[in-house]
């Protein structure tokens, strides 16, 4: 039995090709049912008499018997079938002959015929077989070259959220270092740009800033680098508008690393309350400060989300001031009242149209700022930064204790929940209100 599927798959693995090039092309009538037929092969077969044809020679030097030649004739012509295929298998002693059915009948009915027929030492369906590799993976949903690499847009969950939202209609007051509002990748989502630099806003008093561009245009491009331009990433909110707000120097040339001070960032929060966006990013961290949060608390009687970095305790400016939004990378615990996003190795741009990977609480708030635009800009009311921290789960409104165990932002959740207060009417218009 064993040799009998040996030669049921040999004789298929020979004759696969010569079937293959028999296909039809598209268009063209149905090709007739082929079928394996074997017959016994006598490998010492004596020559055949003067005038016959002899015997045919088969690749590795077995050759088809003239016995075997003229069984598989006659058959041929017993059951109106047509050879299309042929070879000698000297391991099993048999030459095989793939056939097609030329008056129409049934494969069944002539497998059934010919297995009741002496010559015949095996007959069957000519099978199709397939790799068992996996499917092809599902399209990307972007085009741009890298979205491959943006491991935190899986981790949360950006590609089914853009579905529903990618932060059309959102200004976003970014306030940090310039921005290389040049590179490819931004182009048309920087609405301006204003400095607050002077002699307090430079290393050395008196210096002019050097224009260093690292950390804010890293910033930009994680909330809102174009999406489907063949170029690069994808931002968290691709259609969402940024306003830059320098008040930030780059500290070394090839450092992300920046400072600002309250000089620089009062003036900064100033116009960015005055240009009237909604939120505002500030991937940044220091002492507390009483007119930076005057400022603030300012701001937040206006409508104004504030989201803020936090690296842990020690930090008074901005997160720790009551109702910002805090954002740290989930990778580690989370320090009490923070929202966790991807923090580690986080690609993103660079100036002059490059790219490379971030880490640090800075671009864990920038994703946060990214995601809060995609619920903004998912809403038909204004969304205040209360009901914005319910819509991302609530996890940020307890600040007791760090959790261990971080949760990382769930954009798909926080929509779902927009959508129960949406439907729930007047009172969920007022709760995302007041």
């Amino acid at each position: 039995m064993r040799a009998i599927v040996r030669a049921i798959v040999i004789c298929l693995a020979l004759v696969a090709g010569a079937a293959r090039a028999a296909e039809p092309a598209a268009g063209a009538p149905a090709q007739p049912p082929r079928i394996v037929v074997a017959f016994a092969n006598e490998p010492h077969s004596a020559p055949g008499p003067a005038g016959t044809t002899g015997s045919r020679y088969g690749g590795d030097g077995y050759r088809v018997g003239q016995s075997a030649q003229q069984q598989a004739h006659r058959v041929a012509l017993a059951y109106s079938l047509r050879e299309v295929a042929s070879w000698p298998i000297k391991a099993l002693a048999i030459h095989c002959v793939v056939y097609e059915i030329t008056d129409g009948r049934a494969v069944p009915e002539v497998l059934a015929a010919l297995s009741k027929d002496a010559r015949v030492v095996l007959a069957q369906p000519l099978n199709e077989f397939h790799t068992l590799t996996g499917a092809a993976a599902p399209a990307a949903p972007y085009n741009d070259p890298l979205y491959d690499l943006q491991s935190n847009l899986v981790t949360l969950g950006i590609a089914r959220a853009h579905a529903r939202a990618q932060g059309a209609g959102v200004r976003i007051a970014l306030i940090d270092t310039g921005v290389d509002a040049r590179h490819p990748d931004l182009a048309g989502r920087i609405r301006g740009t204003h400095s607050f630099l002077g002699k307090l806003g430079t290393p050395r008093a008196g210096e002019p800033a050097a224009p260093l561009l690292r950390h804010g245009t890293a910033m930009a491009g994680l909330i809102a680098a174009v999406a489907n331009n063949h170029i690069g990433i994808v931002g968290i909110a691709p259609q969402a508008e940024l306003e830059v707000f320098e008040a930030c120097w780059q500290l070394e040339p090839d450092s992300d690393a920046a400072a600002c001070n309250t000089f620089t960032l009062a003036r900064a929060l100033a116009a960015a309350f005055a240009s009237g966006a909604p939120l505002v990013n500030l991937s940044l961290a220091g002492p507390s400060d009483p007119l930076l949060t005057a400022l603030i608390e300012r701001g937040m009687a206006r409508g104004i989300t504030f989201v803020g970095a936090t690296g842990g305790a020690g930090e008074g400016f901005p997160a720790a001031v009551p109702g910002v939004l805090a954002a740290a990378a989930s990778e580690q615990p989370l320090p009490a009242g923070a929202f966790g996003a991807p923090g580690q190795h986080v690609l993103t741009l660079r100036p002059g149209a490059q790219y490379d990977f971030e880490s640090g609480a800075s671009v864990a708030a920038a994703e946060l700022t990214g995601v809060i635009a995609l619920l903004m800009s998912a809403s038909p009311t204004r969304l205040t930064s209360g009901f914005i921290a319910s819509l991302l789960g609530g996890a940020a409104t307890d600040r007791s204790a760090a959790i261990s165990d971080p949760p990382v932002v769930d954009v798909s959740a926080a929509l779902a929940r927009l959508d129960t207060v949406a439907h729930g009417g007047a009172a969920g218009t007022a709760h995302a209100l007041h």
